[in-house]
């Protein structure tokens, strides 16, 4: 009897310390879980919000505990989840290594990961003139709009005498913010309407978007602290007819901030992709997002980035990009976005007040589809003012405006027509020939049937 309490006892010990260690290892487990919810407020020294490192997307039918425990493995957690791309996570690496050597680390799991890379920065598309000054807030300003010598505009007054209002239209401008409070602009900011909730994010959580989403803080205040976003926005939609400052190509129409570069006009691959997925799920609640306006870009190739612009042309919304500023041949060198070969894709090169190709400009014969006015374009500033400013980030919101025009015409139009009249609607330019896939620089007018 002595010798079978002895077995006894050790089997109990055996037992003990065997759930001693599962219950140690569900405690790690759990330790793990929590700092991935903590992880999205992590701040540097230097006070700036520590941001993920990659993007990793699995492989269909790869389990969440088969990605967690990868994770853990790793000393790796999720930040955020793309829900509009299946499979896809932004992930932080708490070790801090090279987020290539984390890339490929994750790659070499050719089992469970489809593909995975290092999160990039993207840069505005813009040239400041350093002794620009605000100019006077004159219509006659805007030769974009209306160019005195008769050459080169949009044509907009003709367009205008069939509409100048797209208020049912929602056009994001996925940038640096906009200046919300901006007297030419407050009464054309898109504000969520009561019959929608606040938006809503696993990971995030909720989200009051009273005037749009903050990318990179991750909340509900898209206050533009660089200038950028609030100059393309003004373009798109100024306020017309209002006894103030300038016109948009729309006088009304509901803008709506997406804020993913900061005051510095930078941003990452990551923040971006954030801010369409925000602007894809509220397409999905019922806010009418026809156009995204984005004048940045990269020469980094992200499939990522390019997975959830196709998520967002399967709901049916239009990407306009700046064609970049390198006065370079994007069918050679390539530049992102505006080289995605999607179907909602529209890439904008900029052309200057005498109808030419504006010497900075990005083009290609193959990858570059249209032009439109991007020198010299008078917009929205911060604080109320107003400023010059030149570049391919110009000229994709007149094409991002034109777009609003026409579907407050026919707000049913789908995609693929959309895309087709923009690109056929313009006034030909025989130089252009070669440079361009349609040789030739939007016309307002001609969009409208005018």
């Amino acid at each position: 009897m002595k010798q079978e309490n002895l077995l006894t006892n050790i089997l109990i010990v055996v037992v003990a310390v065997t759930l001693a260690g599962v219950l140690g290892q569900i405690r790690r487990w759990n330790a793990e879980i929590k700092v991935e919810k903590s992880v999205q407020t992590s701040v540097t020294s230097s006070g700036q919000r520590k941001g993920p490192e990659l993007l990793v997307k699995f492989k269909d039918g790869v389990s969440e505990d088969q990605i967690r425990t990868l994770l853990f493995s790793k000393n790796d957690v999720i930040e955020d989840v793309i829900e509009t791309v299946s499979g896809l996570f932004s992930i932080d690496d708490l070790d801090d290594e090279n987020p290539e050597a984390v890339a490929e680390r994750y790659r070499s799991f050719s089992d469970l990961v489809e593909y995975a890379e290092p999160i990039t920065e993207i840069r505005i598309s813009s040239v400041f003139p350093e002794d620009s000054t605000p100019s006077d807030p004159l219509f006659p300003k805007q030769w974009h709009l209306n160019n005195s010598s008769g050459n080169g505009d949009i044509r907009a007054l003709t367009a205008w005498n069939r509409t100048h209002d797209s208020e049912n239209i929602v056009v994001a401008v996925l940038d640096t913010g906009v200046d919300y409070n901006h007297p030419d602009l407050s009464n054309n900011i898109w504000e969520r309407p009561s019959s929608i909730p606040a938006y809503f994010d696993t990971e995030l959580g909720a989200i009051d978007d009273r005037f749009g989403f903050n990318a990179i803080r991750n909340d509900a205040d898209p206050m533009d602290e660089n200038g950028h976003g609030t100059h393309v926005a003004g373009i798109i939609g100024a306020e017309g007819d209002n006894g103030i400052g300038i016109t948009g190509i729309n006088w009304e129409v509901q803008i709506l901030p997406l804020k993913f570069m900061g005051a510095n006009g930078s941003g990452t691959t990551k923040d971006a992709i954030e801010a369409i997925n925000y602007a894809i799920e509220r397409k999905r609640r019922g806010v009418n997002i026809r156009v995204i306006n984005a004048s940045w870009g990269s020469g980094v190739y992200s499939r990522a980035l390019e997975d959830v612009i196709r998520s967002a042309a399967a709901e049916g919304i239009l990407f306009v990009a700046a064609a970049g500023n390198s006065s370079s041949d994007n069918d050679r060198i390539p530049h992102y976005p505006s080289n995605y070969r999607l179907p909602n894709v529209i890439s904008v090169a900029a052309t200057d007040e005498s109808d030419n190709l504006a010497g900075f400009s990005s083009y290609g014969g193959k990858s570059v589809h249209i032009s439109a006015p991007g020198r010299n374009i008078l917009s929205t500033w911060l604080g109320g003012e107003y400023k010059e400013a030149s570049g391919t980030s110009m000229a994709a919101p007149q094409v991002a405006g034109i777009a609003a025009l026409i579907l407050s015409l026919d707000s049913d139009m789908g995609l693929i027509e959309l895309k087709e009249t923009l690109l056929k609607s313009h006034d030909p330019n025989p130089s252009f020939s070669g440079k361009l896939l349609n040789a030739g620089r939007i016309s307002a007018a001609k969009a409208l049937g005018e």
